[in-house]
């Protein structure tokens, strides 16, 4: 039974996903509310994840929201460098996660987190 519906669900993903290409298949042209879409889209996803990211971020206990606020400046300054939102999301991350890992405690002499 549950093989079935885990066939199910990726034929349904599946067809989701190539169901765009099936209708505007090059001899009809894209509505422009799918062009606009298309291109407002992406930003407003990752402005939600930011603010998502940051939005239990606590000034008054330790680590103080520190090292968020240095992979949130880390992306910053790479996107703004290279102008790749991959490699940008990638160091953020693995900034962060140097950070909570205990990078943080040894530099402010603060407990392992």
């Amino acid at each position: 039974m549950k093989s079935i519906l885990i066939v199910v669900m990726a034929v349904v993903t599946a067809l989701l996903r190539f169901l765009p290409f099936l209708i505007w298949n090059g001899k009809r042209k894209t509505p422009e509310v799918i062009v606009y879409l298309g291109k407002v889209l992406p930003y407003s996803i990752m402005a939600m994840l930011v603010v998502y990211c940051l939005k239990d971020i606590t000034f008054l206990r330790k680590p103080f929201g520190i090292p968020e606020i240095l992979a949130s400046v880390a992306v910053i300054l790479v996107h703004l460098w290279k102008r790749n939102t991959l490699i940008s999301i990638i160091l953020g991350t693995a900034v962060y996660m140097i950070l909570i890992q205990g990078a943080l405690s040894i530099i402010l002499h603060l407990p392992i987190l």
